[in-house]
């Protein structure tokens, strides 16, 4: 029977999986009018991950040094794909770090996701070659140096996103709506 650490790693490299197929479908244009909502879902799915991996003890590396995990995957076409399916609503406001330097900055739902793909790509590498600790280690320390940031904005802008597209309706729309509704 694995041991807790080996299905954690098993749990970890089938969400990773999963969020980057689906991040893959939706980059390619398939379905471009559930693109917000779907992002929405998938990335607040894998925030969940990184938040175990940030609540458990760190993962200690059994060498002083990771393995190479082979070449890192051309995301190129995953943020182009992402860059052109978000088009008018890619960049953001953001801030360089809210604890330390709140210095006004900007940023890109493309090059979010694309930096999360990377690091979880990166990750699923070590766990396919079968080293298991190496992949909890990268998934544990890069979502606490940096996918982990990324993922929570951009779930944030998304939620934003979606809010606006939900909530901002035509005032003539809404007019009407709540005539008719007082009056049927």
């Amino acid at each position: 029977m694995p041991d807790e650490t080996t299905l954690l790693a098993d749990e970890c490299a089938a969400e990773a999986s999963a969020w980057l197929a689906t991040v893959a479908e939706i980059a390619s244009g398939a379905a471009p009018e559930s693109a917000i909502p779907l992002l929405l879902l998938t990335t607040s799915q894998i925030q969940l991950v990184g938040a175990r991996l940030g609540a458990i003890n760190d993962v200690v590396l059994e060498q002083r040094f990771e393995d190479d995990a082979g070449p890192d995957t051309d995301l190129d076409p995953l943020r182009t794909g992402l860059a052109q399916l978000l088009c008018e609503v890619d960049e953001y406001g953001d801030v360089a770090d809210p604890v330390t330097s709140p210095e006004p900055t900007a940023g890109s739902l493309s090059n979010d996701l694309a930096i999360i793909a990377g690091a979880l790509t990166h990750g699923l590498a070590h766990h396919e070659a079968g080293r298991t600790t190496e992949a909890l280690w990268w998934w544990q320390y890069s979502y606490l140096a940096d996918w982990g940031d990324r993922a929570a904005m951009a779930v944030r802008v998304l939620q934003t996103l979606l809010g606006h597209l939900r909530l901002d309706a035509d005032d003539d729309v809404v007019g009407e709506a709540e005539f008719d509704a007082l009056h049927s």
